[in-house]
């Protein structure tokens, strides 16, 4: 598991991402938003709406507030004019970060941007500049059952269309082609298996080792005030640091 991936679940464990529940109910109204108006306003005929309104649902957002987002994206209540862009640069060490934003004024959105990139070492690049350095991959992460079969589940998870399996953290990662998605969260699901996420991710293809505790902590400022910039969907970087590093920056 790549350095980023691990500080994305080292602040879900710590429960530090997005603090302010404002902040959480923001972006994931926004998901919502977009989803509904790309793919309309039905879940179980809208894959990236079903899967919007299942995050939203275990952040804690209310009913209430998905309904009208989901309005918002079909064009039954007021709608912002929300748009979709990614961002490439590099970081402190060389590190290339991807940066998947939901904005309603992009001005705005590429001035804060490149003000984090500025202030903490990076510089933010033109498109294309880092995106060659990721591939694309479904990823569905389910808990563990009890009396967990490792093997078993291996293979019910290579029938149901997976690549390869993770069980190497306390959540199972299982790895997919993307248009298989959708496939495999449903056949798992069917199983039996607690689902808890199912989504695409950008995965580095080869990543930067931060030998540094100073630059450590430099890019780990940007990682942090990226992601908790309300249009910032997603970061992607591609990292390998000292695990200590990142729980002693959360602490």
């Amino acid at each position: 598991m790549s350095g980023h991936s691990k500080w994305a679940n080292i602040k879900r464990t710590k429960a530090v991402v997005d603090a302010k529940k404002a902040v959480v109910y923001a972006k994931m109204s926004r998901e919502i938003i977009v989803a509904a108006k790309l793919g309309g306003g039905d879940p179980s005929a809208n894959f990236r709406l079903r899967q919007a309104i299942d995050r939203a649902k275990a952040g804690g957002v209310p009913n209430d507030n998905i309904q009208r987002a989901i309005e918002k994206g079909t064009g039954a209540g007021n709608l912002d004019n929300f748009e979709e862009l990614v961002y490439e640069g590099y970081g402190p060490g060389g590190v290339a970060v991807m940066v998947k934003c939901t904005t309603d004024n992009r001005n705005r959105t590429a001035g804060d941007v490149r003000s984090y990139f500025s202030k903490f070492g990076g510089n933010l690049g033109e498109s294309g500049c880092v995106n060659w350095m990721f591939k694309e991959r479904g990823e569905v992460v389910v808990n563990r059952k009890k009396n967990f079969d490792e093997d078993a589940f291996l293979l019910e998870a290579l029938d149901a269309g997976a690549d390869d399996v993770d069980t190497s953290e306390e959540e199972l990662l299982v790895i997919c082609q993307t248009d298989k998605l959708e496939d495999v969260q449903n056949k798992l699901s069917r199983l039996g298996y607690a689902v808890s996420s199912a989504q695409a991710n950008l995965i580095p293809l080869s990543t930067v080792e931060i030998t540094s505790k100073d630059t450590a902590k430099l890019l780990l400022k940007l990682l942090d005030n990226l992601e908790n910039h309300d249009d910032v969907q997603n970061v992607f970087a591609n990292f390998e640091m000292d695990q200590d590093w990142m729980s002693e920056y959360l602490n």
